[in-house]
């Protein structure tokens, strides 16, 4: 995100100048404070496993990307299909498509039973995109859904009947990126200047002074949300990462943590590189770019069961192994998958996507066990390392642990026999193994131990698909 160069420092000043005191409490905005006080939630640990949510305007037309509002203004490609479909952009711009983002069949209850059916145990719905359209009752901006287009709290409702499944409930925030994501093509006629909507696009009327505004509104934006709705976590898109907005950054991350200790609430703030210095959880976008080696603190991975993030009329999906390979191997690492769908504009899913998450939900029903509530062992696994498109054997495991209890997930369906080679006698193992049994399967396994390692004999039918959990007892893996 590019920032007005040589005025940026005055405007960061006065930004600051507009903002409003946060809530008593230990917190200061510093970062001295934020690393004395942040604990990582015990909770965020536990769960592993959660749902995201891309949901907004750029739902409507279902084309290209959830980046909708800017190539319809500077992709000639994105601008002739535009143009084809709904208009030139200066008769019908971005705007338009409110009253056509109606959620009409929403049903926010119904959405939270299919998370919950998924396994999923926090939902983060994105309350506001790059686009700068609020789905929460703002009191701060008139162009909001409940205002205008579904004229529902989207934010609100959803939250309600998330915690009612015993869910827990995020928000996130992309809007930091607005003031500069919209750059129309030279020449490009369009709606962007018009008086009415000015506000809406950030684009008119540009200036040290609009930036600070701007900038003291997403202050006051993110404590409207932390004070309406009470959210477990609180994500931050790459837009936040400059070190200029650290001003900014500490004042929210103050009043969210003074606030959640009023609340009596675990809460954190989630975000990507090194956008906080202390205080957030270190979130990773897509796959390839989370840890492949064991980490001290605990991560997430951001990812989408589609190519892009909102809903399109054309997108490709993964398959349900492909999720739950990922989400083993975040486990395993100490990370959490937060996986993202997109609905459509009237509120419903397709049934590519429904099926999907009932799909997870399956896997999880049976090996749930050794994801929910386990930590890390010595070691991640054993076998190949992670992979984008795995090929994975019987000899790919990954480990995770609950107590003195030791889960070994096979990756792939070994045969006959499984061989745990890191379990193999002469490897400094404390306690002594006492029952093998696999999640799914009634009764033990047979098994012998050897220096080759622990050599378990699998049953003859598969108690699930795509990977398989053997639970390990009578070690003491706690001393």
């Amino acid at each position: 995100m590019k920032h007005p160069g040589k005025t940026a420092i005055a405007a960061l000043l006065l930004a600051g100048s507009l903002a409003a005191a946060g809530p008593p409490g230990p917190l200061e905005a510093n970062w001295e404070s934020l690393k004395a006080h942040y604990q990582y939630p015990e909770w965020f640990r536990d769960a592993k496993f959660g749902i995201f949510l891309h949901w907004g305007l750029y739902s409507v037309p279902a084309h290209g990307s959830e980046w909708y509002v800017r190539h319809m203004y500077d992709d000639p490609g994105t601008i002739q299909w535009h143009i084809a479909h709904f208009g030139p952009p200066d008769k019908f711009g971005y705007k338009d498509f409110i009253p056509m983002f109606t959620a009409a069949n929403w049903n926010p209850a119904q959405w939270a039973g299919l998370f919950r059916r998924a396994g999923a145990k926090y939902v983060m719905l994105t309350a506001e995109h790059h686009d700068g359209f609020a789905l929460w009752d703002s009191a701060l901006t008139k162009w909001n859904a409940a205002r205008m287009g579904p004229r529902r709290d989207l934010v609100g409702d959803l939250g309600k009947a998330v915690r009612a499944q015993g869910m827990r409930y995020g928000v996130s925030n992309h809007r930091v990126e607005h003031y500069s994501f919209i750059r129309p093509a030279a020449g490009l006629k369009t709606d962007l200047e018009d008086a009415d909507c000015a506000d809406f696009y950030s684009v008119a009327g540009r200036s040290p002074e609009a930036y600070a505004k701007f900038l003291a509104d997403w202050v006051a934006r993110n404590k409207e949300l932390i004070d309406k709705y009470r959210p477990d976590t609180l994500y931050f898109d790459n837009g936040v990462n400059p070190r200029q907005l650290d001003p900014q950054k500490l004042e929210v991350a103050a009043y969210y943590y003074n606030r959640a200790l009023e609340w009596k609430k675990q809460v954190s703030i989630l975000t990507k590189d090194d956008a906080y210095l202390a205080g957030s959880i270190r979130d990773y976008e897509r796959e390839q770019r989370g840890p492949v080696t064991m980490q001290e603190n605990p991560w997430e991975v951001d990812d989408s069961v589609g190519h892009r993030w909102g809903y399109l009329t054309n997108d490709s999906y993964w398959r349900v192994g492909d999720i739950v390979w990922r989400l083993v191997e975040n486990v395993s690492r100490n990370g959490n998958l937060l996986l993202n769908f997109g609905p459509r504009p009237d509120g419903t899913f397709d049934d590519t996507q429904t099926q999907l998450m009932l799909g997870i939900g399956a896997w999880l029903d049976v090996n749930g066990e050794a994801i929910y509530n386990t930590r890390p062992w010595t070691k991640f696994g054993e076998g190949t390392a992670i992979d984008n498109k795995p090929a994975y054997s019987g000899g790919d495991i990954r480990f995770t642990t609950d107590g003195d209890t030791l889960y070994a997930i096979l990756m792939a369906w070994p045969g006959e026999k499984a061989v745990i080679t890191s379990l193999g006698s002469g490897r400094n193992l404390k306690g002594r193994i006492g029952k093998v049994e696999l999640l799914g399967h009634q009764g033990a396994l047979g098994f012998t131990q050897d220096a080759q390692g622990l050599t378990v004999a699998m049953p003859a039918e598969r108690p699930c698909e795509h990977a398989f959990a053997l639970k390990v007892t009578g070690l003491k893996l706690r001393e």
